[in-house]
């Protein structure tokens, strides 16, 4: 199409855009059309007098087309042309910017590489490269993580870790700030992966007149691709903890293809999950259950065998570090009555070393039964009365008691334990529990995931309901709720689990609430609703908050129909609680600025110091003490950030591959505030090779807004002619001649046939 136009009208598009029309004639406009005027009058006259077989109509038909004819004259006299603003040869300067990142390295369907491609493009011998060096003075960058100058495009090895056009373009406008700079030129398979918008570095460009020219490499479509994504692994785990790890899986060209997803610890394959490969475009979630035994940071790899002619094998696997700890995590459990559910659900956690439920239960008015406790004097007063004593347990489950045992700080307490603290809320169903316990109106209505209704006024007798529990579809991949291996096992568990009851009318969910579980009435109930929430959860500024909204899940495991072998109740609560403590946070947590990072790359540990009441401590004494992967230890301290309260920061960098594990130890005098751990995993990035094809769109998007081009590797030989007039710098002004463009004459010579071949038709030549 462009070469159609040229051929038309003489130049290129490019030179239409950037340049103003104007007539070039020396003669003055009046005396052409005198003269115009003049030729045109003796026409006009032959065709009034013309008699004989022309009716008016050809007269009509005859002049217009002798008139427009004579007017394409009149503008071809008047020399039509073209005003541009072109550069001075040898006067200005061009950055040439070239992406020296691992993803230059992927073959493209041709067979060739990208880095290929850009060496031919920008070999010295070339003609691209001989054509920009006649008429600028040629600066050679390269840029990945970081960009720099070369002298050429064979200085280049393709090793980069990733790819910050932002950064290379603020590198190149601020080494040749100063001096007349016509443009910037961008060789790049467009895969930016900083994070950082690259927006922020066109505006000073766009503000400096500088245009960006944007030569994209790569396919622009992968045909046969397979690409783990994503996976949600969480930071933290309990040991023997059964975590449901969502992995986000994207395929091209396979659809309808079962493979498996094999998830390995430390190179050791803990499981496989078969997966059928979505169609090209829609990515598919798939949920695989992992268990981890073995304490410390755990590298685990998620990974999709190669597939037949799939090009780029490395985005098939994806890695991610967990630290797994080994350690006890109390959960304070409140009841208000004796009923059969505290022995069961604390039996069913009994042998759990990494659980310990501190059981305060209310036998009568202000007498209480304590059980598992670290101290004599644990809870000896009742319920904790100072957030204190309440926060140093990391979860807190309340039973059938009502809201008029607490007292309004009390009440705000717990509300604060979630919000502030980070600690995560369960409340059980019973006769005093939510609504029928008075809750509505109180700081903890609004902690809640399910909305509290008016009570009903009746018995708890007349509210009784039998229900059978189903997970919904959340809750059939939900850690706490899987209690079976794969999700059709356990579907299959709980349709075989009998009902339980439940005295709480609870229905409706609160917008950002989650349900796990619902009931179905199959006996009793009132004539309320058939349909329930029994288990839900929502976040609440730091925590979480879940109601279980059934008096009795013993029955799960003490209804006759239930086989002795059957651990489902024991499995449930121990899942259940913990899922409740594996997000709640120390008083000191450490955590990297970047989880993975390459050998020489630094990263930031970073530390939130908290004291015993969680509130931000500043000017602590805090330690990084950092293990490298062979067992040597080093000790840096941490400067608080003036900032932000409570935050403290020390630079690292690693020198050899391999997990990193690091520990924050924090202190106030001679008080010491907690420990934090975390670890960073050294090893070569794959960001590059995510989504391998070219991202056309920010190569377009980029030339645009600064007033360059965007061209491929077969257009880029108009690349010079464009900087020719559209660059800036140093510039002179030149007029080209339009009136000799083919379509005039095209246009003329089809004016003087048509009316050549009217007066033939009409027998009037």
């Amino acid at each position: 199409m462009n070469g159609l136009f040229e051929f038309l009208f003489k130049y290129r598009p490019t030179l239409y855009q950037e340049g103003e029309f104007a007539f070039l004639s020396p003669w003055p406009p009046a005396t052409v059309g005198l003269v115009a005027a003049l030729l045109a009058v003796p026409a006009v006259l032959t065709y009034l007098r013309a008699r004989g077989k022309s009716s008016a109509a050809d007269r009509w038909a005859l002049g217009l087309l002798r008139g427009a004819a004579l007017l394409l004259l009149l503008f071809m006299v008047m020399q039509p042309g073209l005003v541009l603003t072109s550069v001075v040869p040898q006067r200005n300067f061009l950055a040439v910017l070239v992406d020296d990142s691992r993803s230059m390295t992927i073959e493209d369907r041709d067979g060739s590489s990208r880095a290929d491609k850009a060496g031919r493009l920008l070999d010295p011998e070339g003609d691209l490269v001989a054509a920009l060096d006649e008429g600028f003075a040629l600066r050679h960058f390269r840029f990945s993580s970081r960009p720099g100058r070369v002298d050429g495009v064979g200085e280049l090895g393709f090793r980069g870790s990733r790819t910050r056009i932002g950064d290379a373009l603020d590198y190149a406008r601020n080494e040749l700030q100063g001096v007349p700079l016509s443009g910037i030129v961008v060789v790049s398979d467009g895969g930016d992966n900083s994070g950082e918008a690259v927006g922020e570095a066109l505006l000073p460009l766009r503000a400096a007149s500088v245009p960006v020219f944007t030569i994209g490499l790569g396919d622009e479509e992968m045909e046969a691709d397979v690409q783990v994504s994503r996976a949600d692994v969480p930071e933290r785990a309990l040991a023997g903890t059964s975590m449901i790890v969502n992995v986000l899986v994207e395929a091209a060209g396979y659809a309808g293809r079962t493979v498996p997803i094999v998830v390995e610890d430390m190179g050791t394959i803990v499981t496989t999950e078969d997966v059928t490969l979505p169609r090209d475009g829609q990515p598919l979630v798939a949920p695989v259950a992992i268990t981890l035994d073995d304490a410390g940071a755990r590298e685990l790899t998620f990974r999709i065998l190669g597939q037949p002619d799939e090009r780029v094998l490395e985005n098939n696997e994806l890695h991610a570090v967990v630290r797994v700890r080994d350690r006890t995590e109390k959960i304070l459990y409140f009841e208000g009555e004796p009923r059969w559910e505290v022995k069961y659900l604390l039996r069913a956690v009994e042998d759990d070393e990494n659980l310990q439920v501190v059981l305060l239960q209310r036998t009568a008015e202000n007498k209480f039964f304590r059980r598992n406790l670290d101290d004599p004097l644990e809870l000896v007063e009742g319920f904790p009365t100072t957030r204190a004593d309440l926060y140093r347990y990391r979860a807190l489950v309340l039973g059938s008691v009502e809201a008029s045992f607490f007292t309004h700080d009390q009440l705000d307490m717990i509300a604060d334990f979630v919000n502030e603290r980070g600690g995560t809320l369960l409340t059980l169903g019973g006769r005093r529990a939510f609504a029928e316990g008075g809750y509505r109106g109180t700081p903890l209505e609004d902690v809640l995931p399910v909305v509290l209704d008016e009570p009903t006024g009746a018995t708890p007798t007349e509210r009784l309901a039998h229900i059978r529990v189903t997970p919904t579809p959340a809750g059939a991949n939900h850690p706490a709720t899987r209690i079976d291996g794969s999700a059709e096992r356990s579907a299959s568990r709980w349709d075989s689990l009998p009902p339980v009851t439940t005295t709480n009318v609870v229905t409706g969910l609160k917008p950002g609430a989650t349900e796990l579980l619902r009931g179905t009435v199959v006996q009793g109930g009132g004539g309320a609703d058939t349909d329930r929430v029994v288990m839900a959860f929502q976040r609440y500024g730091k925590g979480r908050s879940l109601v279980l909204a059934v008096q009795d899940t013993w029955l799960w495991q003490m209804d006759h129909t239930v086989p002795l072998e059957d651990q489902s109740h024991e499995t449930f609560w121990r899942q259940l609680l913990r899922w409740m403590v594996a997000d709640t946070p120390d008083p000191v947590e450490a955590a990297p600025s970047r989880e993975s990072v390459e050998t020489g790359e630094p990263v930031s540990i970073e530390a939130t110091v908290l004291d015993e009441g969680f509130v931000e401590v500043n000017g602590a004494r805090v330690t990084a003490r950092i293990t490298t992967p062979t067992g040597d230890v080093q000790e840096l301290p941490m400067e608080w950030s003036v900032t932000e309260d409570g935050r403290y920061t020390v630079p690292f960098t690693a020198g050899m591959e391999g997990i990193y594990e690091v520990s924050v130890d924090a202190g106030r005098d001679t008080l010491s505030l907690g420990t934090g751990e975390t670890a960073v995993r050294v090893a070569p990035g794959g960001e590059e090779f995510r989504d391998p094809h070219q991202r056309r769109s920010l190569m377009e998007r980029i030339a645009e807004e600064t007033g360059g081009r965007y061209y491929t590797v077969e257009t880029a030989s108009r690349l010079p002619e464009d900087l020719r007039y559209t660059g800036g710098g140093v510039t002179v002004t030149e007029e080209r001649d339009l009136w000799d463009m083919p379509l005039l004459f095209l246009l003329l010579a089809g004016l003087l046939g048509a009316e050549w071949g009217y007066r033939r038709k009409k027998g009037l030549a």
